[in-house]
């Protein structure tokens, strides 16, 4: 690991960041992708009927 010294606290909490805002940009995508598919499933099931 480099050593970082005093910038080490800041560089560990910009990679935090960067991870905490992964993590919530991938948890609302599959949560959108989710009600998109439902959303598709009604209307063709409405179409088909």
């Amino acid at each position: 690991m480099p050593e970082l010294g005093k910038y080490a606290l800041d560089v560990f909490m910009a990679y935090g960041a960067s991870l905490v805002l992964l993590i919530g940009l991938i948890v609302v995508s599959w949560r959108k992708s989710k009600a998109v598919k439902a959303a598709l499933n009604k209307a063709e099931a409405q179409r088909d009927a």
